[in-house]
């Protein structure tokens, strides 16, 4: 029985990392960085990452969730930041003006990753009840704790904002369009 429910938590999550990198690949392809699309995420399948995301899957929220809850922290997400540039996290660094660290202003190829995993993140765990508002939602619940540095998130929430006015379409051809004609936002 026990190894029947470690099996389906295997699995569950397996597939869920999966699906979820999958729909980032889709979407990057169409935001025209299709490259990052293929590298994407796959620091979740090391060791390190990936069998504490089994051991707290539940399949309705992220297994870093639970990490937390039992010890104050996720060693899964500490090493996760660490490794990929599209999250706001990974740019943190030491400003030696202010003595502190502070947020880093994002590189616009890893902003639209970001785009592009919030969504893909909220189709994953929303499944047919998702609709294009909640990735706004979702980032506007976060703002009070968010350490994100203010360019970078205007930019966000802009294309957020896009996505539940005008829809994936129109927000992916402003993407590639932008990317195009600018190396900074």
């Amino acid at each position: 029985m026990e190894s029947e429910r470690t099996m389906n938590k295997f699995f569950g999550h397996f597939l869920t990392i999966t699906r979820h990198r999958h729909t980032v690949i889709r979407h990057c392809a169409r935001a025209g960085i299709l490259w990052q699309g293929l590298r994407h995420d796959l620091s979740k399948y090391s060791p390190t990452e990936f069998f504490r995301g089994v051991h707290y899957y539940t399949g309705n929220r992220s297994p870093n969730e639970g990490e937390r809850a039992e010890y104050g922290y996720s060693l899964a997400w500490l090493h996760h930041k660490g490794r990929n540039r599209h999250h706001f996290e990974y740019w943190v660094d030491y400003n030696p003006h202010e003595k502190r660290t502070c947020p880093v202003k994002m590189p616009l190829r890893y902003v639209v990753e970001m785009f592009c995993d919030r969504v893909a993140a909220s189709k994953t765990y929303q499944g047919k009840a998702y609709n294009d508002r909640h990735p706004l939602e979702y980032f506007a619940r976060g703002e009070a704790t968010r350490t994100i540095h203010p360019e970078t998130s205007d930019f966000l929430e802009q294309l957020l904002g896009m996505l539940a006015e005008k829809g994936e379409d129109a927000t992916f051809a402003y993407i590639r369009a932008y990317m195009k004609s600018h190396k900074d936002y």
